[in-house]
């Protein structure tokens, strides 16, 4: 177990080569720099870099080189009197560049040239500062996994003697205190016994001598925190400077902390999902693999089009050719025999001297025999002679060709794209009795020929393997019915276009609730009550309006006396018996005072079909918690269950003792006000004796009520005041209404 571990070690170590490797000179690290971009490159990389860019003498600062002993003359090495000094120019060069200059700059300039080092790892420019090399940090732990690599898999061979004439001997022992590795004789003549050099210990051999903290490049003091402003190490002389004023600066052992708990948290994270890395590696793997084919095969499909439009031009180019080459020879035919005609008339031709012999002919029978045809002959020649004009014309412009409309189809020849994922439209899309999806593509999208829509409820337990969407396919238009959904669900819908390139990207998901009974179809019947004159009903009857008049008026002048309002009330043409029922409507914000609700049938009717005027401001058609009836039998359910709206709010009475249910913990607390929603959602359980008041859009609960359903329930509406109601109109097509005319009845 132990050789394996060990085994797995120098693997993980070779595997980790090719980041130890400097990206300038592809070998391993040697004194790397931290550039301000976080990566590495070797100091010496750096000013060969520099150098190459034209800035001297701000490759670093040489206080910060590996000095060797022989640095000075009075401990020059024997050996080292043979080795090759520098080129006279070069160092004429550095001399007269002047070290802390470059070209262009002047002492004591106001503004100074920054110093751009072009990273190669990054490909960017990256900004060092007026020092240039000299203000960055060594990398000493990479220095030391360096070393520990090298140590670990021997990687480089031997380290050779710094002192040695070439060719230098394998070094043997290291001076910390020398910052340079020995051979044995050349490390007895640099530490001769008797001096102070001699009590310096010995080491292993090594290609970088760090020291032994971090030390700040602009102070040479150990660095003692970190500025998380700058995102730099600083040291003590660093805090107190103006550039610092105001930065998060914290100690380096909480930076340490930090960075290190973060680090491990992720490298274990990684760790333990290797599995997971390992499946995503295969499948990347794949889709290099298909897309290397895919690619092979685009091309292919493209050439094998475009050799096609050009058979398509070739044989259209070779019809073109052929008509213009027909159309040539009949007019060269033409014009030859015109020639020919012309050429006869000419003295010395054949038919001019063949007339001249005939007119020697003294028969006259014979003369006028030969002589019939040689007249026609010549009488057309003369004619031809009198109105010349070319028998076909010399110009084919009639042949040219518009290729611009052509030109301009191959100069716009592009892919297909597919359409861009579409962006449904919140505002139009909802679930009543039925869920209506709108949804449009973006301004710059590739049109869609058809869509597909998904959907799936999101409040039933999960089953094991992939996800179940249910679909629907080709759809036209940019909206959809999805018919029969579950009541009381959440659904969860995406859809997305297709083209003649392929399917697009899904839009984002939107989420709706459908209601939580099934929907119930009525509509408005201003029958009951005794000012229908007030009440203005919509042509479809899904929709009232209350116009307050002069009774309003004068029940304002009788404010101070006794308070007489008016009560308008409009009920629906259908009545619940049984089962759950749920519907939906608008409030206008503007409203007065409207109170939504149900009723027994036959009380609704009692109460407002008699009743003109309301002279007890206790009498409130509510639920029946504040009237007195209520007072003299508590058990009793009360016929009615109103919610009350006035101004944009709705009152949750304090009375409402049902209301326990959904207030307090989840839902307002009584004897309160809140915001009118968009929608009212009212769900009657006739079974249950309840009915519910809802944000028809959250369908959160605002309140719940008992109801007396010992008889037919409908929905009623109440005005005090001018108000507006607005039913939620179904989604799908509208049930057939049933209108009795005369005793008589049929299908609206």
């Amino acid at each position: 177990m132990g050789v394996g571990a060990k085994e797995n070690g120098l693997t993980s170590m070779k595997n980790m080569e090719k980041e130890l490797l400097c990206p300038v000179c592809q070998e391993m690290y040697k004194q790397p720099l931290v550039l301000p971009c976080t990566h590495n490159v070797c100091q010496a990389c750096a000013r060969e870099v520099l150098g190459q860019q034209g800035y001297l003498g701000h490759g670093g600062d040489p206080s910060s080189e590996p000095t060797s002993p022989a640095s000075t003359p009075s401990t020059r090495s024997p050996r080292l009197s043979r080795r090759t000094l520098p080129k006279p120019e070069r160092l004429d060069r550095l001399l007269k560049s002047g070290f802390g200059t470059y070209p262009g700059r002047k002492r004591g300039a106001l503004h100074p040239q920054v110093i751009m080092f072009p990273c190669p790892a990054c490909q960017g420019d990256v900004e060092l500062g007026e020092r240039g090399l000299a203000g960055l940090f060594r990398n000493l732990t990479l220095e030391r996994v360096v070393e520990r690599y090298r140590h670990s898999v021997s990687v480089g061979g031997a380290i050779l003697c710094q002192l040695c004439k070439p060719p230098p001997l394998e070094a043997t022992k290291g001076c910390t205190e020398c910052r340079a590795t020995f051979c044995n004789e050349c490390f007895k003549l640099f530490h001769p016994w008797g001096t102070q050099k001699a009590q310096h210990e010995p080491t292993l051999p090594t290609l970088s001598f760090r020291p032994k903290g971090l030390m700040c490049p602009d102070h040479k003091e150990e660095v003692t925190h970190y500025c998380k402003t700058c995102q730099r190490l600083v040291c003590q002389l660093c805090r107190v400077r103006r550039t610092h004023s105001g930065h998060k600066i914290t100690p380096v052992l909480s930076a340490y902390q930090a960075l290190k708990d973060k680090l491990t948290k992720t490298l274990t994270y990684i760790l333990g999902n290797q599995d997971t890395v390992q499946t995503q590696i295969c499948e990347l793997e794949e889709t290099v693999r298909h897309t290397e084919v895919s690619g092979q095969q685009a091309k292919e499909e493209v050439s094998q089009l475009v050799r096609g439009l050009g058979a398509v031009l070739e044989e259209k180019r070779a019809s073109l050719l052929q008509a213009i080459e027909e159309c040539q020879q009949e007019r060269l035919a033409r014009l030859s025999t015109q020639l020919q005609e012309h050429r006869s008339l000419l003295d010395g031709s054949g038919l001019v001297g063949y007339a001249q012999e005939v007119l020697k002919e003294t028969d006259q029978p014979c003369f006028v025999q030969a002589a019939k045809q040689l007249h026609n002959r010549i009488a057309r020649a003369t004619e031809a002679l009198q109105t010349f004009q070319p028998a076909a014309n010399s110009s084919f412009r009639h042949c040219q060709l518009d290729v611009g409309r052509e030109m301009k189809l191959l100069t716009e020849l592009n892919f297909l794209r597919v359409p861009e994922a579409p962006v449904i439209d919140t505002q139009r899309t909802f679930a009543y009795d039925q869920i209506f999806l709108c949804w449009r593509l973006p301004p710059h999208s590739p049109p869609a020929w058809h869509y597909t829509i998904e959907f799936r409820r999101t409040d039933v337990p999960a089953q094991p393997g992939p996800t179940h969407w249910q679909r629907r396919e080709e759809v036209r238009g940019t909206s959809a019915l999805l018919e029969n959904p579950d009541t009381g669900s959440v659904y969860v819908l995406r859809v997305r276009g297709c083209n003649k390139a392929g399917f697009g990207e899904y839009s984002e998901d939107v989420h709706l609730h459908t209601p939580p009974a099934p929907v119930l179809h009525f509509f408005l019947d201003g029958r009951w009550g005794t000012s229908r004159e007030r009440l203005a009903i919509s042509k479809d009857q899904r929709a009232v309006r209350s116009v307050p008049g002069l009774p309003l008026l004068l029940a304002a002048e009788r404010l101070l006396t006794g308070c007489h309002l008016s009560v308008d009330v409009v009920l629906g043409d259908v009545a619940v018996t049984q089962g759950r029922s749920y519907w939906a409507c608008a409030v206008d914000p503007a409203s007065y005072l409207v109170k939504v609700g149900v009723g027994l049938e036959s009380k609704l009717q009692e109460s407002f079909q008699g009743a003109s005027d309301v002279i007890s401001p206790r009498y409130d058609p509510d639920s029946g918690h504040d009237s007195g009836a209520e007072d003299a039998t508590v058990e009793a359910l009360p016929p009615f269950a109103f919610l009350t709206i006035g101004m944009g709010k709705i009152l949750l009475g304090s009375g409402a003792s049902s209301n326990a249910g959904l207030t307090g913990r989840d839902g307002p607390a009584a004897g309160c006000t809140v915001p009118l929603p968009p929608r009212l959602g009212i769900c009657l359980d006739y079974e249950q004796g309840r009915v519910s008041f809802l944000d028809a859009v959250s369908f959160r609960g605002l309140l719940e009520c008992p109801l007396d359903c010992s008889g037919p329930v409908c929905p009623a509406f109440c005005f005090i005041g001018g108000g507006a109601v607005q039913l939620q109109e179904p989604v799908g097509t509208k049930p057939e209404r049933k209108v009795t005319i005369g005793g008589f009845a049929k299908l609206d």
